[in-house]
């Protein structure tokens, strides 16, 4: 038998061996490491979850928030039973499977929302998560959540509108002239297509149109630049203002007249002088001649004018004491009514002698003369609107007087090149030398001045004269080219419009004022498509005279460039127009000389073309737009081969009208996720 010591003594010595044995250690700190490792890789894995499905939501939210504002447009969120935010959650569900990765089913309005405000569309989103090994830990889900956001946000934007506001815009779509410039008409329709464009792109609310759809608020921010200018055009545009002084002549010789004055030669002129008034026999006149009893018929001389160098009129009344009552003699008694009117008169000869010692007003020369117009010139970038020239306004045989001519803006253009090919443009050619800035006379504009225009006499013998000057034109005509010098007072035969004044691109911040210029645009005048297209890439060209302007936005960053031609008609150019090139009949600065209507017609469309390349190749988008129906083939064919690929329309209606405008404003507000 082990006694008790023995036995505690073997216990202990195991314990000790036991101690000091580690071959059986791993086996239990893996024991215990297991559960800290289990949390860790658990951890793992439910993270790596909750990650994936995060991206997942957020990329969800993202594409719902971009589909809900490029749905709502230029119009309001609400619009339609707020189809806006329902293409944002459908495009929401289509790309978030709401039991992917073991989440939670919720109901859509649980998991994403959308709202609006000012523009701007916010998405919101949330997933239930449910965890895996982590439950052992006590952690049974997770809320996910993400939020989101899209808005129009346009990068720095230049849109330069050059609009046809020929008198066709008067008429109806359909060439119908009984709309005659009412809300049927194409101008009418113009004008509500253009401020519908400014409200998508600006997002101001113009206030007296409603373009299909809750009206836009809060405009586009200072983040970006976004302005707007324009060209209307017809037979000239109206940009003369928008220069400095120096970029005008201050002499151009216009198809005028000059005045020539002479000395009167000496002037003499006899006629009968009553006396009596009708109450005299022919006794008593006879009673009266034989005892010269004419008292207030004393002989003296009579000084109309006063001293020299007045023009002097003296009178002298003959007596020889021979009294009789024929067309010779010095006194007489007549019983029929002399010029005055007065019967049974006494009468005596009377010769009145004038003499001139100053120049008078002889006769007119018709021809192209050299005409001062540095008088409008005001100082910088100011001008006066008128001056006065001696090109008369009194009747013919009177003093010449100086006449008010008055500058309405439009302008002459500078030298050009008469030639039918224009690719390349000829170096000669400095009207089609967009960004060249003026130098010399021959680069310089000059301003347009119809009241200075006379036309001289027609072919026939016969005086044309227009409705005053620049007014309407009518019948049939031709001038005599030839200068002229006569009395004849002819007037201006020729045509001119002046359309409203361009204006240079601007940030129109105020809705209402932008309104006013729109509605300002009226009908009138005749087909120029070249002269619109020509200043409207002056006006935008970053690299032409307005280049300090246009260059880059004031934050130093690049500017994106629209230019939107609309034109409702074929190329009507004349030689009676007093247009950019002055006028054809007698100026023929394009063509040779007797230009025909096809020549000038040809010349409009070749220089038309010339820089609608010109702009494409300057990195400017050029949108063009064919409105109305009855425009020839030629024409649609000229107009979508100016266009940049893909940018040409036709509309023949009003309403397909704003749907193009609406169409393009759309492409040009370009989306920006901002979050």
């Amino acid at each position: 038998m082990v006694s008790n010591r023995q036995g505690w003594t073997e216990a202990r010595a195991f314990l000790t061996r036991l101690a000091r044995d580690t071959r059986g250690n791993t086996l239990a700190l893996m024991a215990i490491a297991l559960i800290p490792l289990a949390g860790m890789v658990g951890g793992g894995v439910d993270i790596s979850r909750m990650y994936i499905v995060k991206t997942r939501l957020q990329h969800a939210c993202d594409a719902g928030a971009l589909a809900g504002r490029k749905m709502m447009g230029g119009g309001s969120w609400s619009a339609n039973t707020y189809a806006a935010r329902g293409e944002a959650e459908r495009f929401f569900d289509a790309n978030y499977n709401p039991n992917a990765y073991g989440t939670t089913l919720e109901q859509p309005a649980q998991r994403r929302s959308f709202t609006e405000s000012a523009g701007k569309v916010t998405g919101n989103a949330r997933a239930i998560v449910p965890m895996t090994i982590m439950r052992i830990f006590g952690k049974t889900s997770t809320t996910l959540t993400v939020t989101c956001d899209a808005e129009m946000r346009l990068p720095n934007t230049d849109v330069m509108f050059v609009l046809d506001t020929t008198g066709s815009m008067r008429w109806c779509p359909n060439g119908d002239s009984s709309c005659n410039g009412n809300s049927s008409s194409r101008i009418a329709a113009l004008r509500k297509s253009v401020k519908c464009f400014y409200q998508i792109v600006a997002r101001l609310d113009v206030p007296d149109v409603d373009c299909d759809g809750d009206e836009p608020t809060g405009g586009t921010g200072n983040q970006v630049q976004i302005r707007f200018g324009f060209v209307p055009y017809s037979t000239n545009v109206n940009v003369g203002r928008l220069l400095p002084n120096d970029y005008l002549v201050d002499e151009w010789e216009y198809q005028t007249r000059k005045a020539n004055l002479a000395v009167p030669p000496q002037s003499t002129t006899t006629y009968w002088e009553t006396y009596g008034g009708g109450s005299i026999s022919q006794g008593n006149c006879l009673s009266f001649m034989k005892n010269e009893a004419f008292g207030t018929f004393t002989p003296t001389p009579l000084n109309s004018g006063g001293p020299n160098p007045t023009p002097t009129v003296v009178s002298s009344f003959p007596h020889d004491g021979v009294a009789s009552d024929s067309n010779n003699g010095e006194w007489g008694w007549s019983g029929a009514s002399d010029r005055n009117g007065n019967d049974k008169s006494c009468r005596r000869r009377r010769t009145d002698t004038t003499t001139y010692y100053v120049e008078k007003f002889a006769s007119w020369t018709y021809n192209q003369l050299p005409v001062t117009v540095s008088g409008l010139k005001a100082g910088g970038s100011t001008w006066n609107n008128s001056f006065t020239w001696p090109v008369g306004d009194t009747a013919i045989g009177n003093d010449v007087t100086n006449s008010t001519i008055t500058w309405s803006g439009c302008i002459e253009e500078r030298e050009t090149e008469p030639t039918t090919d224009y690719d390349p443009i000829p170096s000669t050619a400095l009207d089609l030398d967009i960004d060249m800035v003026p130098n010399s006379d021959e680069s310089r504009w000059k301003p347009a001045l119809p009241r200075l225009i006379f036309t001289r006499s027609s072919t026939d013998g016969s005086e044309y004269n227009a409705n005053s000057w620049g007014g309407s034109w009518y019948g049939t005509w031709g001038w005599n080219v030839a200068p002229e010098t006569t009395s004849n007072d002819y007037r201006n035969g020729s045509t001119f419009f002046c359309p409203t004044e361009a204006r240079k691109l601007q940030a129109w911040t105020d809705a209402s004022i932008f309104q006013g210029y729109v509605n300002s645009l009226n009908p009138d005048g005749n087909t120029y498509h070249d002269i619109g297209i020509i200043w409207g890439a002056r006006l935008m060209s970053p690299t032409g005279i307005f280049k300090a302007e246009n260059a880059t936005a004031p934050n130093g960053g690049e500017i994106e460039r629209h230019m939107i031609f609309m034109t409702d008609g074929d190329t009507n150019a004349n030689d009676y127009d007093y247009a950019a090139y002055g006028l054809p009949f007698f100026d023929h600065r394009q063509t040779p000389a007797n230009p025909t209507k096809a020549q000038l017609d040809e010349q409009v469309n070749l220089r038309f073309l010339a820089i609608c390349n010109w702009v494409k190749n300057k990195n400017i988008t050029l949108w063009v737009i064919n409105f109305g129906e009855g425009q020839s083939q030629d024409t649609k064919d000229r107009l979508e081969a100016c266009a940049a690929e893909g940018r040409y329309f036709s509309a023949a209606d009003s309403t397909a009208l704003q749907q193009t405008f609406k169409s393009i404003a759309d492409q040009i507000s370009q989306l920006r996720l901002t979050k």
